[in-house]
Formats: C-alpha cells, sequence, structure tokens
C-alpha cells in the first residue's frame, strides 16, 4: 500500500473504544487537571488530560480523523494536528482499549493471606462482588434518600444531644472505665462496629455499580479489623455517589448507636444506667466521627477530595509547599484555584492535627482527674 493510499485510510479509520472502558470525571491534581482511563478486564489506570480526554471521548466508532478535528478546532480553537491523533490511537491500541483489541490474561487473584502473624491480611470471601450484591438486595429499599435523610437527622440529633454536656459525657466515660462489665461488651461492640463500617463501603459503591474485589481481615497485632475493597471506587457516576460511598462507613456507625440513644433519651437522669450509657455514647459518637477527620488515610480525607474535584490531595499539598518555599515564581504554573486548595489544606491539616493533639491530652487529664 503506498503512503497515499495509508494516508487516506488513516483518515478515514472511525476507532471506538471497547465496551466497558471507564473514563472519570476531570480532578485537580498538582498544577494540572487530569482525567482517569480504565481498561475494563485488566483494572490498569492511566492518566490523560483535558485535550485527550476531548478526543478519546469522541470515539465512538461514528467519526473518523476529519470529524474530530472539526469538533477539536471548534472546542479550542486549534488544529489537531494529525500525528497527534496516530500517537494517541497507538497509545489506545498498545493499552488495548481500543475496539477489536484482544483481551489481557486477567489479573491473577493475590493469596489468600500475605504477611506475618504480627502484620497482615486474609482475604475471607472467594467472590466479594456477588457477596456484597447478596448483602445489597435486602437493604437496597432503606437505601432510599426518603429512609436515609430522616436516619441522618436521627443521629445528627442524638450526637448533639450527647456532646452538649461535656462534663457528663467525661464523668460517664470514667464510669465505664471502672466497670469491666460493662466495657468488655461494649467493646466487643464497637469491633462489630467497625466491621460494618467496612461491608458499608462495600454495599454502598454496589448500590451505584461499583465492583467489590475484596472483603477479607487485615491485622496489626493485636487488633484485627475487617477491610473491603472497591477496584473501579473513584469511576462511581457523579460526585454524590463517591461521597455517598465514603461517609457510608462513619454512618452506620452512628446509626449502630441509635438505640442506645434512644434508650438514653428515655432514661431518668438520676437513672444509674444513664451515666455508663452517656460514656458508650460518648465513646462511640467520637469513634464515628473521628472517621470523618480530613486527613489521610480517613474517610474524612477522600470526602474532601471529592468535594474539591481533587486527586492525591495530601502528596500534592506536600510537593507545592516544597515548592513555594522557593518563591511565588516557583508556583507559577499552578494555576489559582490549585494554589487556593493546597494552601488551604495545608492550614486546615495543621490545624486538624494541632486540634486533635490539645483534645486529646485535655480528655486525658479531664480522665486522670
Amino acid at each position: 500500500m503506498s503512503t497515499t493510499d495509508r494516508a487516506a485510510a488513516a483518515r478515514a479509520y472511525r476507532p471506538a473504544l471497547r465496551p466497558g472502558v471507564q473514563i472519570g470525571p476531570p480532578v485537580l491534581r498538582g498544577p494540572r487537571t487530569v482525567h482517569l482511563i480504565r481498561h475494563p478486564v485488566s483494572g490498569a489506570t492511566f492518566e490523560v488530560g483535558p485535550k485527550e480526554h476531548f478526543v478519546i471521548s469522541r470515539l465512538d466508532g461514528t467519526r473518523n480523523l476529519d470529524a474530530v478535528v472539526a469538533e477539536y478546532a471548534e472546542r479550542y480553537r486549534l488544529r489537531l494536528p494529525e500525528e497527534q491523533w496516530t500517537r494517541l490511537l497507538g497509545l489506545l491500541g498498545a493499552r488495548g482499549l481500543l475496539a477489536g483489541a484482544p483481551d489481557p490474561a486477567p489479573p491473577e487473584p493475590g493469596p489468600a493471606r500475605t504477611g506475618t502473624l504480627w502484620k497482615g491480611s486474609r482475604r475471607t470471601v472467594a467472590d466479594a462482588h456477588r457477596t456484597a450484591g447478596r448483602l445489597h438486595r435486602p437493604l437496597a429499599p432503606l437505601l432510599r434518600p426518603s429512609v436515609q435523610l430522616p436516619l441522618v437527622a436521627a443521629v445528627l440529633v442524638m450526637a448533639v444531644a450527647v456532646l452538649a454536656d461535656p462534663a457528663g459525657c467525661l464523668d460517664g466515660t470514667r464510669e465505664l472505665l471502672g466497670r469491666p462489665l460493662l466495657l468488655v461488651p461494649f467493646a466487643v461492640f464497637l469491633w462489630f462496629s467497625v466491621c460494618l463500617h467496612e461491608l458499608a463501603h462495600g454495599i454502598a459503591a454496589r448500590h451505584y455499580g461499583g465492583h467489590v474485589t475484596e472483603i477479607g481481615l487485615r491485622w496489626r497485632f493485636p487488633a484485627m479489623m475487617m477491610y473491603c475493597t472497591v477496584d473501579d471506587y473513584l469511576f462511581l457516576p457523579g460526585r454524590r455517589a463517591k461521597l455517598v460511598v465514603a461517609a457510608a462507613g462513619a454512618h452506620v456507625n452512628l446509626l449502630l448507636l441509635l438505640p442506645l440513644g434512644l434508650w438514653w433519651a428515655l432514661l431518668d437522669p438520676a437513672d444509674p444506667a444513664r451515666p455508663p450509657l452517656t460514656g458508650a455514647l460518648f465513646v462511640g459518637i467520637v469513634q464515628a466521627l473521628s472517621n470523618l477527620v480530613p486527613l489521610p488515610p480517613l474517610d474524612g480525607y477522600r470526602i474532601l477530595s471529592h468535594a474539591l474535584g481533587s486527586a492525591q490531595l495530601a502528596p500534592e499539598t506536600r510537593a507545592y509547599l516544597a515548592l513555594r518555599r522557593g518563591g511565588r515564581a516557583a508556583v507559577a504554573g499552578y494555576p489559582p484555584r490549585a494554589r487556593r486548595i493546597h494552601t488551604a489544606y495545608a492550614v486546615t491539616a495543621a490545624a486538624m492535627v494541632l486540634l486533635a493533639a490539645a483534645g486529646s491530652c485535655t480528655a486525658l487529664l479531664l480522665l486522670l482527674r
């Protein structure tokens, strides 16, 4: 085939992405706005810029080079170079993202158990996605906004009512710590609450179409906790879905306290059962709300990242601060929004660490008294 024939064939080619390719929304990563693209079989992901995303999102098998060039020029007031089109198609083809590409071998599942006695993990469910689906089916009616919004209001009322009396919370905590027959079952309850916290993430992700890849136990001697992994969490449709999945664990922790909260509200203030119950509610509420602190690896960090539309917020903030020491010229490549986000997060994270340290020391001193 002559060079002219090859060029004509390239211009007439109407490429299409293979079915199932996932393209994420725009997110801010340092000074750049990027989109994540994920292979449906291998799960491999890579980043592209807004212009590459514009071209890739139009690869539906109906457009050739001339059509894409016309839309590109209308959007960016620039002509898409033919060599850039060829290079992008070559990249997509090499990664197996175009229709007709051979299926790569699916990733081999890792060993069921990794690590040592002191630190490791063990997969406890053979098919985590199917298990999450079985749990999701009976719970799906309860996940409707008409059910969840009143429950959110109820847990907020409970938390405000309990935390409104700090002295009573500390006295109740001392009372709880001094009664092992109450403390031990409450500790077991908290452990199961943490396990359900992880399952809640998986069930919420399943509700929005996510794929749960692993459910298991992770230990750091002497502690052992459940974990639940969702491999396409960042590709869930819409920002709301990601926010709900990130907050689902803390929400379930608070929901489990509602029966105790109702009992506490109905008890006479002079009842001897009220102080330890106050302490249990206080510890449970603090444990749930501590997950919403916007510091990695807590759920609050993920919630803040999704709300801001930012990826790798903490490491990118550290990189920004390191550059900022060199003066304003060193961060001139960061758009104003990125500079505001990284500066605000640095101040917020420092304040959170100081407040947590001060609060912990104050609470410890008060309990010791």
